[in-house]
């Protein structure tokens, strides 16, 4: 068998239906599902001007009247996904097509696997930022440092047990999932995703509540000082375990 032949026949390369990601042969990042372990969340409830809002929403969207947002801390000590990493970001309450929801203006992490996941699968608009998370005495903060800078501090406490209902709900929870065309004409995607029933399989080993405050601080880059709070909602703090799955495209901007 010449050269050549035997070229041809050992020549197994990987087919198109089966590439999930890049690199095609070993991809960066596996596919969901994700499994977290003693996932712990700090959240802080807050109202801001309509004016920041509407800076940070697509048009899609209208802010909702009342101007709440939510600024989240996570910490993720096990993911058999990612490893370790920290987590925070900004929400805000809106509509879409007369429906309420939440969308996710900006996420923070300091993940180098979850933050192409997060984007490329579920369009999570994930930056890397550095982070100070911890307790002074009975306060848990969480600092997130991007450019020599806090950009978002939180502050909260977890004095009183918290019941499941008392939570505001965040049903649904959007992201709009943009790629640019590589010849600069447009855009590839521009879907609209729901992630609200994307975690599954929840053991929520403590639940509490407490009173919490948020701090913005100027920066040249993802700038949101202008969401500096006018009212407090309350603050909470859950730990679970948990699987996060695939989402749900709500709709195709494009293919419309």
């Amino acid at each position: 068998m010449s050269q050549s032949t035997m070229s041809e026949v050992c020549k197994v390369t990987i087919p198109l239906n089966q590439i999930t990601s890049m690199p095609a042969f070993s991809t960066y990042f596996p596919m969901p599902p994700a499994r977290y372990r003693n996932a712990k969340f700090q959240s802080v409830y807050f109202r801001a001007s309509l004016d920041a809002i509407d800076r940070v929403l697509p048009e899609c969207f209208e802010p909702s009247e009342d101007g709440m947002c939510m600024a989240l801390g996570l910490a993720v000590p096990w993911s058999a996904s990612y490893g370790a990493f920290d987590e925070s970001a900004l929400s805000v309450k809106c509509t879409y097509k007369g429906q309420e929801g939440w969308f996710t203006a900006v996420a923070f992490l300091n993940s180098k696997s979850s933050i192409p996941a997060g984007r490329e699968i579920y369009g999570t608009p994930k930056v890397y930022a550095d982070f100070e998370i911890g307790f002074a005495e009975r306060v848990m903060y969480t600092n997130t440092i991007v450019g020599g800078t806090t950009l978002m501090s939180l502050r909260s406490t977890m004095h009183r047990e918290a019941a499941e209902d008392e939570m505001p709900s965040d049903d649904p929870i959007w992201r709009l999932k943009v790629i640019p065309s590589v010849d600069g004409n447009g855009l590839d995607v521009m879907q609209l995703i729901d992630l609200a029933r994307t975690t599954t399989d929840q053991v929520v080993h403590v639940r509490r509540a407490g009173d919490g405050v948020v701090q913005f601080n100027p920066s040249p880059i993802y700038d949101l000082s202008d969401f500096t709070p006018l009212e407090y909602f309350g603050a909470y703090y859950v730990e679970m375990d948990m699987t996060e799955n695939w989402g749900e495209i709500v709709k195709d901007f494009l293919a419309d």
